[in-house]
């Protein structure tokens, strides 16, 4: 079976509105073997919405519409839905009742204008709502189904799990699909493909996709089938790809990197203090993130200025002279000064230029300098980046961090 999902709602149109119920929805979906194979939000307009729910019944088994199922006049999912099936609506005087008898259990009247919730799409099923006052509903069409789901993912979610979910666990036969997912860093999608692409070229099922992120590659591996039989298939297909790509795979359980930095050094009782420039603590942040933090964190620096890098850090003012502040010297320097002064196991050094302006023809913007002194390693390197200053020093602590993560597992 295959899925659509509109997301019903002007509001979510808005800049700024982030709307999480497909996201959701395609997740609880794949589990049980149903595809998603088109995400759309739908203003609160009658022909726009009409119009989409006709092309998603056609094209899918599965429908689902969550939204626009309130009592005013913008809410308008109920009256689409019907017309684009071809159905009248039904006033269900049982579910008037029943919402009186919510609103009179807070002590209030329910206006006149409610009533319109217990409009029901002829020949379909009411999916109680216990946590609002909009019920859901499911239309059988063939051999799939259309379901009306509530906007607030309070009240969705539950709909969903309890009363969706049960009736197409029934109607998917065992069939799921799954999907793994490998972190990698410190490489560039290019550099992924031409790595991986030979293996998984080789295999339909499961299928490969390559997603990149600012300092981060993720390989998708969605396979269908029984349950026993999806795990085998793409366990047969990773191990080739972990030995293609070795520890550039930094996680297989959904743990970015900063989490996997922590955990080793809990595991091996060590601490760590950066020195910070051009991130501007950002490094520092990402790592106190973590709960549990203060066992290998006691003290960073943010040391922008020439000033206080020989200040805090005790870096050679003559160094910063002769090499200036971006450079591989000054960062050795910076690293071993925060593992000193702070009385860490591991020093760990950013130095760059972020921009959008201050670079030169020898120093361009997006250059940045790292440098690692004590237990995961004596060593520097220097990366150019690529994009906007947020983007150069989000990766610039992705970079950080990964060249801590090798170092411990190299030493």
């Amino acid at each position: 079976m295959r899925a659509e999902i509109l997301a019903v709602g002007s509001e979510l149109l808005m800049p700024g509105r982030v709307e999480t119920n497909a996201s959701y929805l395609t997740t609880r979906l794949l589990e049980i073997g149903i595809a998603v194979g088109a995400r759309i939000t739908v203003a609160d307009d009658h022909a726009l919405l009409e119009s989409a729910f006709r092309t998603a019944l056609g094209r899918a088994d599965i429908v689902f519409a969550t939204g626009g199922l309130g009592p005013t006049e913008d809410d308008l999912t109920r009256e689409a839905a019907a017309r684009a099936l071809g159905r009248g609506l039904r006033r269900d005087p049982a579910l008037i009742d029943a919402l009186k008898a919510r609103f009179a259990r807070y002590g209030r009247v329910m206006a006149p204008v409610n009533e319109k919730q217990a409009d029901v799409i002829e020949g379909a099923v009411v999916l109680p709502n216990d946590r609002g006052t909009a019920p859901g509903q499911r239309v059988d069409v063939g051999t799939g189904a259309l379901f009306l789901l509530p906007g607030p993912p309070s009240e969705m979610q539950p709909m969903f799990e309890e009363q969706a979910r049960p009736w197409l666990q029934a109607r998917a036969g065992g069939r799921v699909i799954r999907t793994h997912v490998l972190k990698i860093a410190g490489m560039s999608e290019s550099e992924v493909e031409q790595k991986v692409a030979p293996i998984y070229k080789t295999f339909e099922n499961p299928r490969t996709t390559i997603l990149s992120h600012p300092g981060l590659v993720e390989l998708y591996f969605v396979a269908d089938g029984d349950a026993a039989d999806t795990v085998a298939r793409i366990e047969a297909l990773a191990a080739p790809v972990r030995e293609a790509l070795g520890d550039a795979i930094f996680s297989e359980d959904g743990r970015e990197l900063p989490e996997v930095v922590a955990a080793l050094l809990t595991e091996r009782r060590l601490t760590v203090s950066f020195a910070e420039s051009c991130t501007g603590g950002l490094a520092t942040a990402r790592l106190t993130d973590i709960p549990g933090a203060s066992a290998f964190l006691d003290r960073a620096f943010v040391t922008y200025s020439n000033r206080s890098k020989v200040d805090e850090l005790g870096v050679p003012a003559e160094l910063l002279e002769r090499h200036g502040a971006v450079s591989e010297e000054v960062a050795r320097e910076m690293a071993r000064g925060a593992r000193r002064v702070a009385g860490a196991d591991i020093g760990a050094a950013i130095t760059g230029i972020a921009g959008p302006d201050g670079g030169t023809a020898e120093k361009p913007v997006g250059l940045v300098w790292f440098a690692l002194d004590g237990a995961a390693g004596e060593r520097t390197r220097r990366v150019q980046f690529v994009g906007s200053r947020d983007r150069v020093r989000y990766q610039a602590t992705q970079a950080v961090f990964d060249m801590i993560r090798k170092g411990l597992l190299r030493s």
